[in-house]
């Protein structure tokens, strides 16, 4: 039986086919007239918007996360989460230097548009140019897909499909207002343009920043680059404040302190032994700020003190090292900072489903891991740190295989 259950599991795309695509094409052009005009037409969009957006458009049978109708989501599969399992890979030499190089060629050129996004949102530009780069390798990355086959196809058939049925109509409030349908493109899940927006975040943060009464966001650098800006001060980014700084943890302060619910003075920090790597002061600003501790690797890796701007950078996209390598190629750019002066452990290697378990494992004894989803995130890495430290081991705050066989042994 289990045997059979696998073999299904592997196969269910083909039995996914096997109902006939083109009875499901079918059902998909009745569902966009039935479900999607309607909602469309109450956004203002015009039938002739709507029938151009989807003049040509077919379902896209390749996205992942399908699930065509009839059909029941297969259970979960075991897969390798690679930002978890090896965070230094986050940081290739390859990665950061072209974001680098080509970011400091990027500032020269847009360097009026930059200043004037700065005054005028409070986000600096060298954090603006690595998102950029990090989104779209500044404009120079191919964005191939059709926004509204990839948008169609999951909010008809994904596991998903309220959450891409909302973006689809956005999508089409923006064809609305001007935008060409074929020239919207989009990654594989939907984000648009240079800098990936959704297009419900396109409506509430895209710019004009060239002045040209549109916000382009495939075609325009200063539009891309107003746009992110924008997106970040409207998420609370703080101006005058730095988004973090490597640190050295002392042995004494625990690894379990790490998250933005535990926050304190940087002038505490520094209090508690914590100082800035290559003995440099923490900003004298800054010491009244709140700081918080994150360490992505736990102690097998760097350490950082950083501000509620850091979380912005969450904001644009839900990962620590994400906002830890849009902060660090920004350093680069503007101020020539070589690498983290911590190094990489040799961490990671471990099946999200084991993680799962380990995490299930530790809420059981009350320890708070911000759920079982098989991701080390700061919450996980901390109720390590408190569970090591309750059972007598040494803290080290990040998942390894023996921590793993302990808790679920």
């Amino acid at each position: 039986m289990r045997i059979f259950i696998l073999i299904l599991v592997l196969l269910w795309p083909s039995f996914g086919a096997a109902q006939s695509r083109a009875a499901v094409d079918a059902q998909f052009r009745g569902w966009l007239e039935q479900v999607v005009w309607p909602r469309a037409q109450q956004k203002g969009v015009a039938r002739g918007t709507f029938d151009a957006a989807f003049s040509g458009v077919a379902l896209n049978w390749d996205l992942p996360d399908l699930v065509p109708p009839g059909m029941v989501p297969p259970a979960q599969q075991v897969q390798r989460q690679s930002e978890f399992g090896a965070p230094g890979k986050y940081f290739s030499r390859g990665g950061v230097d072209g974001a680098t190089s080509v970011g400091r060629q990027m500032a020269r050129q847009h360097a009026t548009t930059l200043a004037a996004v700065e005054r005028a949102t409070g986000v600096p530009g060298r954090i603006i140019l690595a998102i950029w780069g990090r989104e779209s390798g500044y404009g120079r990355a191919d964005i191939p897909h059709d926004a509204f086959q990839v948008l169609g196809t999951k909010a008809f058939m994904s596991t998903r499909a309220p959450y891409f049925l909302d973006e689809l109509v956005a999508a089409l409030q923006i064809a609305q207002r001007g935008a060409s349908p074929r020239g919207m493109k989009s990654s594989w899940a939907g984000a648009m343009g240079q800098p990936q927006f959704m297009p419900s975040n396109y409506l509430s943060y895209a710019a004009d920043g060239d002045g040209d009464g549109r916000a382009d966001i495939w075609n325009s650098a200063p539009d891309t680059i107003a746009s992110i800006g924008t997106y970040l001060a409207r998420h609370g980014w703080q101006p005058g404040r730095d988004w973090g700084f490597e640190v050295s943890l002392p042995s004494q302060v625990s690894c379990a302190l790490e998250g933005p619910d535990q926050g304190r003075r940087i002038a505490d920090w520094a209090a508690m032994g914590v100082t800035r790597v290559g003995s440099k002061a923490f900003p004298a600003h800054e010491l009244a700020g709140e700081g918080y501790l994150m360490l992505p690797a736990g102690r097998s890796g760097p350490a950082f003190i950083v501000t509620p701007n850091f979380y912005v950078l969450k904001d644009y996209n839900t990962s620590d090292l994400y906002a830890l390598f849009v902060g660090h190629v920004g350093d680069r750019i503007q101020y020539g900072v070589g690498d983290f002066a911590g190094q990489w452990g040799n961490v990671g290697g471990l099946l999200r489903s084991d993680v799962a378990a380990m995490q299930r494992a530790l809420i059981r004894q009350g320890l708070d891991t911000g759920g079982d989803d098989g991701l080390a995130g700061f919450r996980t890495r901390r109720a390590i740190g408190q569970w090591q430290v309750a059972t007598g081991r040494a803290q080290t705050c990040f998942p390894d295989a023996g921590i793993v066989a302990a808790l679920t042994r």
